[in-house]
């Protein structure tokens, strides 16, 4: 019986080649250099890299149109809490949840030219009377029923708060609000209570300019 060599032949140059796992694979499968790149892989990578850039685009597209929105600030009704050109970011999200609170700045459609939006603060809530006196803002509410003055710090020292009404009773469902510069706002003082349908959503940060920018808080009233 013949006994089959164990030997490779001499002539093949793999065995020149210092014995590793990629060698000995070569020995039983043959030389895997000699195969080309498997074009099952380029197909499959680029179905992947395809469902990856779809992904991003619905991310980009919800949290653009469905969670936050840029907005430049133009004109002066703001000052000096923003100023025109000022770049802010708007969160549309938090009002799906919550309801807007005293002292929150926020972005809605002017009810006059639905096209155009107006930033002011929110003043007054919901079933709440406001009385303008005396360059102050009182607030009478469940709570308050004998009323408080809103202390406002935010405001220049030289604004003067003047209403064409002394005495305003928020509809439910309504908002007063306010610009910060109130000689040069028009806001509810003019066009009345703010349909809560009306905002988009309150001011979350400032990105521009960068020495100002920064998350953007609510005041806390005594």
């Amino acid at each position: 019986m013949t006994i089959p060599s164990l030997h490779t032949p001499s002539g093949d140059p793999r065995i020149k080649r210092p014995l590793t796992q990629k060698t000995a694979r070569e020995l039983v499968d043959g030389d895997t250099e000699s195969h080309g790149p498997d074009r099952h892989d380029f197909g499959g990578f680029f179905i992947e890299l395809v469902k990856m850039a779809a992904i991003c685009v619905v991310l980009f597209v919800g949290i653009r149109y469905y969670i936050i929105k840029p907005f430049v600030v133009q004109g002066q009704s703001m000052h000096p809490t923003f100023e025109t050109s000022e770049y802010l970011i708007i969160d549309e999200l938090s009002y799906r949840f919550t309801e807007p609170a005293r002292g929150d700045i926020v972005v809605f459609r002017y009810p006059g030219d639905v096209s155009q939006f107006f930033i002011k603060r929110v003043i007054g809530l919901p079933g709440e009377q406001i009385q303008c006196v005396n360059d102050a803002i009182t607030i009478i509410n469940k709570e308050h029923p004998d009323g408080f003055v809103l202390d406002e710090s935010y405001l220049s020292k030289t604004v003067k708060t003047e209403c064409i009404q002394p005495t305003i009773l928020i509809p439910e469902g309504s908002y007063f609000v306010m610009g910060d510069n109130r000689s040069a706002s028009l806001d509810s003082r003019r066009f009345g209570s703010l349909d809560r349908g009306y905002i988009v959503g309150k001011v979350l940060l400032r990105g521009w300019p960068f020495h100002r920018a920064g998350l953007i808080t609510s005041p806390v009233y005594q």
